[in-house]
């Protein structure tokens, strides 16, 4: 699990094609301090699982699965992602509750920036939508967000100086495709709400 707090922005060293997946080499320096094989890292906010260290850069297999639907296909070596560490239960939840599980990609449609902040549209596919609501939490790679305007097929959010600094979406451009998480909690209301009552042994 995750809270949507990047904490670096690291740097993709290497893909290595393996056919029906890759091997993603990325440099970093704060993920490294305490990390050990087999520990989750999410990396524009999919969770992976490290599985080589190698002085300042880490491996992760990336299954056709995952690059089929998140935005980690056709990155490149070179390019800046966003990583967090698994969150553990002495740290602060300063975002939400953040699976690392990518739920679809959206685009970002738009910019329009202020003297202190920016307003960024975002499309997103439209089941996505009913999951959205004014002021609720969605993640977008792997940055905890706070939602300005919900529509149907697509949101606005603001990004503050400092997030616009330290993670990737200070660099995003309109066509830029983006992973994005809903709040996994919608997502157990609306399970829990769909079976209300079907279960019950009193019926």
């Amino acid at each position: 699990m995750f809270t949507g707090i990047v904490e670096e922005l690291g740097t993709v060293a290497a893909v290595e094609d393996q056919g029906d997946a890759i091997r993603l080499g990325i440099r970093a320096a704060t993920v490294l301090e305490d990390v050990g094989l087999g520990d989750s890292i999410a990396v524009n906010g999919c969770c992976l699982t490290v599985t080589t260290v190698d002085g300042d850069t880490w491996t992760a297999d990336v299954m056709q699965e995952t690059l089929d639907k998140t935005s980690l296909h056709g990155v490149r070596p070179g390019d800046r992602v966003n990583l967090e560490r698994a969150v553990t239960a002495d740290k602060r939840l300063g975002g939400h509750i953040v699976q690392g599980h990518v739920d679809g990609v959206g685009e970002v449609v738009s910019r329009t920036p202020s003297e202190h902040w920016e307003v960024v549209e975002i499309s997103m596919p439209a089941e996505l939508g009913r999951y959205l609501v004014d002021k609720g939490s969605v993640t977008v790679d792997g940055v905890s967000l706070t939602v300005v305007g919900a529509g149907d097929d697509r949101f606005t959010v603001s990004l503050i100086p400092e997030t616009l600094a330290r993670t990737t979406l200070g660099t995003r451009r309109p066509g830029d495709r983006v992973n994005l998480e809903v709040d996994v909690i919608a997502k157990y209301v609306e399970r829990l709400m769909a079976h209300a009552g079907k279960d019950d042994p009193r019926d």
